[in-house]
């Protein structure tokens, strides 16, 4: 998540001891939220950013992570209409939180964990440490969605969060502290007397001017803390909307045991991230550094196994769920490689076992994109206004179709689409170019190897037309479109001949499609990532032994998607992802059992569409 949502402010401060009086004409009318079709409108009276009230406090919570023996306080900035120290108006809270309000440490080389060595060997040198310089001493912290929303008679709230900016404590990367602050925060909203006006004094203020009713948003990291604050059970936090949030470091920094890097991250790993946001009091960072990144995160991360264990459990929300209440709206995109659209789907399900009102927006680009802003529009002003505008019974899931903008999404009663059924497809020997994937169980099949060599990208190896490094199954060419939803399973019978080694796998379109067109979804439909050696267990690794075969089955990144007629699907298996995986050095040979194959396709209208489009 280095890379998102670094907002600068360039507002004047307008303090509450330099509001001006207004004229005798607005006080005779009193401005009041409006309705339409469910949703809440642009009042004029509301419309007026020279006259909006901004200020800034700190809000007291409930642990010390800066080892100083106070609690920490979080820095706060609200906004909000004039109506509400005029007229005594109160109103809804949307508020937004973030590490990265006040700057952070960049991508200098050297920053990131060197990832040319062995898989399952201690990397060879110890990354660099680098320090944020905190940006401005300005007092407002963001203007993000304050253009938006204030004219529609929501107030906006922004703090920063632990161990950033001029919030106290330290960064700890998921950590409970990370929870624990923006509750702290909603709980101010909602009434509880724990705000001052500076970091350290004794003199209270208090958020008069709300309804107690608050709803977060924010992407990436800003849309992590959304859920992170949910997962408490605060009373106030009526409604969430988190895009593209990071809901498991595990998940973010490892795929089924495999040490994966995220897109475009190659070699970061959760202490890189501590760093990059650690943009608090410079005074203050030693103890944050020695406590949680050369402490927790050292002992805990494990780059050498990539095995599950407590330290990644305690910082996946999924285990936290259980005191949420929250109404959630999820937003992702099919081809996000940074944060993966596993994230949204494995909260959106659980929440919606839960029994809590869900929906699930998705669209086909990459990391980022919140839903249109009338479906964000009716789920705040359903859940903090309390406008009965039947949002609840809308469809729960919302897929922007192949050519269609982000603003048009195509409803559907849920995601997986209902309609979908499984379809195993069985590969057939020849992958060193390409063999046949079909729905009939060949009759035995002699086992194939691939040669693990790094240079080579996966696009380098999806176009080839013969490589060694690789093994390709293809369906028949398409002669009807074939919908996919769901989640694609892969189940291997391998043998590795070292104890160790990468293993990844594509979902293609073929033929590979180039030119200046393209776009993220044309020619990777899904991937995944494995570690052999965790084929048992996640939290137990073993040593393959060289020329045993495993037993492998893991899911590919969930997807939507409808691949056109004339296009050919692909199950690409190869061992180190230039992108995403260790370099290790070329030679390791992957041997797969054919026999024990089998790729499990998620397919609308299941066999019979599959058998239709392809005969």
């Amino acid at each position: 998540m280095i890379n998102l949502h670094l907002k600068k402010s360039k507002c004047l401060f307008l303090s509450l001891s330099l509001f001006i009086a207004l004229p005798p004409a607005f006080a005779q009318e009193k401005a009041v939220p409006v309705f339409k079709d469910g949703e809440a409108q642009i009042v004029t009276a509301f419309d007026t950013p020279e006259k909006w009230i901004r200020h800034d406090l700190w809000v007291e919570t409930t642990f010390d992570t800066d080892g100083d023996g106070k609690p920490d306080r979080m820095h706060v900035s609200v906004t909000r209409p004039f109506q509400t120290e005029t007229e005594g108006l109160k109103l809804p809270v949307i508020y937004e939180t973030s590490p990265y309000y006040s700057g952070t440490a960049g991508n200098a080389p050297g920053t990131f964990w060197d990832v040319k060595h062995e898989v399952g060997e201690k990397p060879p040198v110890a990354h660099l440490h680098p320090t944020v310089k905190r940006t401005g001493s300005r007092p407002i912290i963001s203007n993000s969605l304050i253009r938006e929303w204030v004219k529609r008679g929501f107030i906006i709230v922004h703090s920063e969060s632990p161990g950033t900016g001029f919030s106290q404590g330290s960064p700890t990367v998921g950590g409970i502290n990370e929870s624990l602050a923006p509750k702290a925060v909603i709980e101010w909203l909602s009434g509880k007397e724990n705000g001052y006006t500076t970091p350290d004094g004794n003199e209270q203020i208090k958020a008069y001017w709300s309804t107690g009713n608050v709803g977060m948003t924010g992407t990436s990291y800003n849309g992590t803390l959304p859920l992170a604050a949910a997962t408490t059970g605060v009373e106030g936090l009526k409604a969430i909307i988190p895009v593209a949030p990071n809901t498991s470091y595990y998940h973010y920094y490892r795929s089924n045991g495999l040490v994966r890097s995220p897109g475009g991250y190659l070699g970061e790993d959760v202490d890189v991230l501590y760093d990059f946001i650690h943009s608090g009091d410079e005074d203050k960072r030693a103890y944050g550094d020695k406590t949680f990144r050369d402490g927790e995160m050292a002992k805990g991360m494990d780059r050498v196994t990539g095995d599950y264990n407590d330290f990644w459990a305690g910082r996946d929300y999924l285990n936290a769920m259980k005191p949420m209440k929250a109404a959630l709206l999820m937003s992702h995109g099919f081809n996000d490689w940074n944060v993966m659209p596993e994230h949204s789907y494995r909260i959106y399900k659980a929440a919606e076992a839960k029994g809590l009102p869900v929906q699930i927006y998705y669209h086909q680009g990459g990391h980022g994109g919140p839903p249109p802003m009338k479906m964000m529009n009716r789920w705040f002003t359903r859940y903090l206004f309390g406008v009965e505008n039947g949002v609840e019974k809308d469809p729960k899931a919302w897929i922007v179709r192949e050519n269609e903008p982000n603003s048009n999404p195509t409803s559907y009663a849920d995601y997986p689409n209902p309609d979908a059924a499984d379809v195993k497809l069985y590969p057939g020997a020849g992958g060193t170019t390409s063999g046949k994937l079909s729905t009939a169980m060949p009759v035995k099949q002699p086992s194939e190897k691939l040669i693990d060599d790094v240079s080579f990208s996966g696009s380098d190896l999806a176009k080839a037309e013969k490589s060694e490094h690789r093994l390709l199954y293809v369906t028949p060419v398409l002669k009807e479109a074939v919908h996919l939803s769901g989640l694609t399973q892969v189940t291997v019978k391998l043998a590795s001949s070292k104890p160790a080694a990468n293993f990844s796998v594509w979902l293609v379109a073929l033929p590979w499609t180039q030119g200046q067109t393209v776009r993220l979804m044309d020619n990777v439909i899904t991937r995944g990532w494995a570690d052999p050696q965790n084929s048992k267990s996640l939290t137990k690794s073993a040593p393959l032994v060289p020329g045993k075969f495993y037993d492998l089955k893991f899911n590919l990144q969930p997807d939507d998607q409808i691949i056109p007629a004339g296009k050919q699907i692909g199950l690409m298996i190869f061992s180190s992802d230039k992108e995403f995986t260790l370099w290790p050095k070329a030679g390791t040979e992957i041997t797969i059992d054919l026999n024990g194959t089998i790729l499990t396709l998620p397919v609308v209208g299941g066999s019979s569409a599959f058998e239709k489009a392809t005969k």
